[in-house]
């Protein structure tokens, strides 16, 4: 039902109660046709379900099986050591997955824990879980409200509906029926809502909606549908797993069908081809994915980013469209006093936030602080006021209503001493400010007798004065100086700014009724809740990554525009509010999604049809917030970004990752972590398919060219055991390359394995295969024992250089420089000292069938294996000569 749209008498009806309330008997019945209020938690999966999703995988299937072989088969080195990965990667996950689903406990625990009910006429203190639609409750400053209702009484009454909205402003309290077709949430004033609070005021409401069909309750169920979707990098690394280990199996096949047709027993060739299919599936990429994921995490949270989910860094990187909610992520969410309009004249005014320290300026010119027509209009603001401004360990902060705030703060910038002038002034007497009114007085005892001050909405201000204050002087208030007052309080308007009209008045005996007639307008200001400085640059950064930026709030369109003109968000695109975003269609929808650049006075069903409209043209949202309302659009998103400093519980359990400083900058950050963690597991497979596709080759070739089987399965699996892991983990560390955040964002369709990786795993696996082959038949007429120790020597040597390869695609090994991978040495000598181990320790010689080397042999294994570095540079070295004579490459 449509509450905002009855009287107070239509409602009570409709939830059958009284201003006297329900008795305890039918509060009783309803509770159990209804239900508890509170938020239902969807039912969990099991601990033990969730352990074994993480092996649902087909590489993770593939390699479980090849460990079970190869224990029937004897080899059980291999055998734990594949299994060792695969619960590594197994267990990781279960525990991203663990602690990932609380954000329906964070929604129970903003619930209120109490509440006062009228019960029979009598006021009484229940659980909030026992209301039930009908209830009558008393709500007083500080109250957390329990349940949705409809106001009765509204006295003075501000509510502070920033969890359920994410705007700042407190909202002023009515009773009188809305009109409207359709009102959105945040313009309910005759409302109140459940998990908000009374910042002001005092009120009564009857219950109609409790539980989860309050607006928490609607968000609480819209999360529970809202299925995540697999990350880009999940979705390729499948896809990835799925062609190696198909092609693995057919290839390993192929070659034992043959090995068997040229003489091999066939359980000879089952031993050697199992060992083969596992040389050949990249059984260490789950365990160097989550690595590089995990070290990828341990950095960005010394740069303000807590990653909860591994797979958040990278989707990041690949991100096309940020939507980010404006206040407190985009803003200061501080309300801040920009510009005053006093004695003709427009005077700006520099700071933000609530730090008292700025300048005033008119017509870019600084403006002595201590001009009159200044000081008066911000002693009325200072004195007709109820909030504090206090310095904190923590910074400066307001006690009290935002707006207030600012007009203190901005008597503070003027020099004016808050403790002094209140002190000097006293209050007498006041009429406090109501929605109905509009407008607030408080009453002084001052040096020039008893003065009455006034602020609140300019035209009722206006309404109340007969003279105004100009060139030094009272003088009658004219039709046309009223026409130029709101012609400058338009201006002001249209940009954003929120306008308060001064006045006073000094009394000589004139009773409570009369003070608020006949008063002097002094001038009004203009206040704006204003960006980050930083999120305006973050802004340009995003922009020149190919990102773009949109802003989706809850405020009104004006101040929204505003807003994103500033920060350069708004550009030529277009503005639509959440009612325009209504009456569209999806197709109508979708076929302007791409030119909105703000979407304004939205509400949580709203920002959920903006993440499927761009998840239908294939582009990767990632979503900022940090109210409740944001919850399901974070979990929607295929990265939700929370603020840490000022964001809900809610928010923060529904989210991917949380910026721990609320800053703009750090999203950056996170992109340019997440394409580095992507082109670093690029690098990784690239390498490691490269050097399986060079032996691969090179053991079909001697197959098929009746040569001897160049290795042992032993062998192949000590190579595959030795090369898939130091040297390769190694590789998922490499810092980011330069020009990396000037790189348009990944296809989230394309594979992790581009056209370039390709070229390079057939080109460098084909030489790969030439050179070990060359020096295996070069080494038989030495004997079959010696040609096999070679062929070992020599592919291990290649396929270290190549790791040295693959630390770029395009930047040459020695532009990069060989320390700035600090790992990467250290792994190529633990590597070399297990290889010579092999070789020259005695019983290890006779368990891998190796024999030991002289220098001759080495210099020979060294200059065929060197070779491939050296055309891999001298491929980067024209590539990017290539590209500097107007050509172009492609990485």
């Amino acid at each position: 039902m449509q509450w905002y749209k009855l009287t107070i008498k239509e409602t009570l009806n409709s939830v059958g109660t009284t201003e006297y309330g329900l008795s305890d008997e039918e509060a009783e019945s309803r509770l159990t046709k209804f239900g508890p209020n509170q938020i239902e938690e969807e039912e969990r999966t099991p601990a033990w379900l969730l352990l074994l999703e993480q092996f649902k995988s087909f590489l993770i299937i593939l390699l479980i099986i090849a460990a079970g072989i190869s224990i029937v088969i004897g080899e059980h080195i291999e055998a734990i050591a594949i299994m060792v990965i695969v619960i590594l990667a197994g267990v990781l996950g279960f525990i991203q997955g663990y602690r990932a689903e609380k954000a329906l406990e964070a929604l129970k625990k903003m619930a209120a824990l109490g509440a006062t009910v009228v019960r029979d006429g009598k006021e009484k203190e229940i659980p909030a879980e026992d209301l039930v639609p009908g209830d009558i409750i008393s709500l007083r400053v500080g109250d957390k409200i329990p349940a949705d209702g409809r106001l009765l009484e509204a006295i003075n009454m501000k509510t502070d509906e920033a969890p359920l909205t994410g705007e700042s402003q407190t909202v002023d309290k009515t009773t009188q029926v809305l009109p409207g077709h359709e009102v959105p949430v945040g313009d309910r004033k005759n409302m109140v809502f459940m998990g908000t609070n009374v910042t002001y005021g005092r009120g009564k409401a009857v219950i109609v909606a409790t539980g989860m069909e309050t607006e928490f309750g609607k968000i609480a169920r819209m999360l529970q549908e809202v299925k995540e979707p697999k990350t880009p990098l999940q979705i390729s690394i499948d896809r990835a797993a799925k062609w190696i280990g198909t092609l693995a199996i057919i290839v390993s096949a192929v070659i034992g069908l043959v090995g068997i047709f040229r003489g091999y027993s066939f359980l000879e060739m089952f031993i050697w081809v199992v060992a083969l299919v596992v040389a050949i599936v990249p059984e260490a990429l789950p365990a160097v994915m989550t690595i590089t994921l995990a070290l990828g995490v341990r950095r960005m949270v010394k740069r303000n980013v807590l990653i909860r989910k591994l797979q958040a860094v990278e989707t990041l990187g690949s991100t096309s469209i940020i939507c980010s909610d404006k206040t407190g992520t985009l803003t200061e969410d501080q309300m801040t006093v920009r510009k005053i309009w006093v004695n003709k004249r427009f005077i700006e005014v520099d700071g933000v936030g609530y730090k008292p320290t700025g300048n005033f300026f008119i017509e870019g010119k600084l403006l002595d602080s201590q001009d009159i027509y200044l000081k008066k209009l911000l002693t009325i603001g200072a004195l007709c006021n109820d909030s504090q401004l206090h310095n904190t360990p923590e910074g400066w902060t307001i006690r009290g209503d935002p707006t207030e705030g600012a007009l203190l703060v901005a008597a503070a910038k003027a020099g004016i001493n808050l403790e002094e002038i209140v002190s000097h002034n006293p209050r007498k007497e006041e009429i406090p400010f109501s929605s109905e009114r509009k407008r607030m007085t408080t009453i002084h005892s001052t040096h020039n007798g008893i003065v009455a001050n006034s602020k609140g909405a300019l035209e009722v201000i206006l309404d109340t004065c007969s003279y105004i204050y100009q060139d030094g002087a009272e003088r009658e208030i004219t039709h046309q100086d009223k026409e130029n007052v709101l012609r400058c309080a338009h201006q002001m308007a249209t940009g954003a700014l929120r306008v308060l009209g001064m006045s006073y008045r000094v009394l000589n005996g004139h009773s409570l009724k009369e003070v608020e007639s006949d008063m002097v307008f002094v001038g009004m200001v203009g206040m704006i809740d204003p960006p980050r400085k930083e999120a305006k640059e973050a802004i340009e950064v995003c922009k020149g990554a190919g990102i773009k930026p949109i802003m989706i709030t809850g405020d009104h369109k004006l101040t929204a525009e505003a807003i994103a003109k500033e920060l350069g968000i708004l550009k030529s695109g277009l503005i639509l509010t959440g009612t325009e975003l209504g009456a569209l269609t999806d197709g109508e929808f979708e076929r302007i999604v791409e030119k909105v650049e703000v979407y304004a006075r939205v509400s949580p069903n709203h920002k959920l049809r903006v993440i499927d409209a761009f998840t239908k043209k294939a582009r990767v949202v990632a979503m900022t917030g940090d109210g409740v309302n944001d919850a399901p659009a974070l979990k929607k998103a295929a990265i939700g970004i929370a603020m840490g400093i000022t964001g809900t519980d809610v928010s923060k359990e529904a989210s991917d990752m949380i910026l721990t400083d609320d800053n703009f900058v750090s999203i950056i950050r996170a992109v340019e972590e997440g394409r580095t963690i992507f082109a670093n597991i690029r690098k990784f497979l690239t390498y490691l398919l490269t050097c399986n596709m060079g032996a691969v080759l090179a053991y079909v070739v001697a197959m098929l060219g009746g040569l001897p089987l160049p290795l042992t399965a032993l062998q192949i699996l000590f190579i595959n055991l030795i090369m898939d892991g130091p040297l390769a983990i190694t590789l998922g560390l490499e810092l980011p390359e330069p020009g990396i955040m000037k790189q348009p964002p990944r296809n989230p369709k394309a594979n992790i394995l581009n056209r370039h990786s390709l070229f390079y795993i057939f080109g460098v696996g084909f030489w790969i295969c030439a050179v070990v082959l060359g020096v295996f038949i070069w080494a038989m007429g030495e004997g079959k024992e010696y040609a096999m120790t070679m062929f070992f020597v020599t592919l291990i040597m290649l396929r270290t250089f190549n790791a040295f390869n693959c630390r770029s695609a395009t930047s040459s090994l020695f532009k990069l420089g060989l320390l700035t991978n600090r790992w990467l040495i250290p792994a190529f000598l633990l590597t070399m000292f297990v290889m010579f181990s092999i070789l020259y320790v005695p019983f290890l010689q006779k368990i891998f069938e190796v024999v030991p080397l002289n220098l001759k042999d080495w210099s020979m294994a060294f200059l065929a294996s060197v070779t491939v570095l050296i055309v891999v540079e001298i491929t980067k070295f024209l590539q990017v000569t290539h590209a500097a004579t107007g050509g172009t490459t492609k990485g």
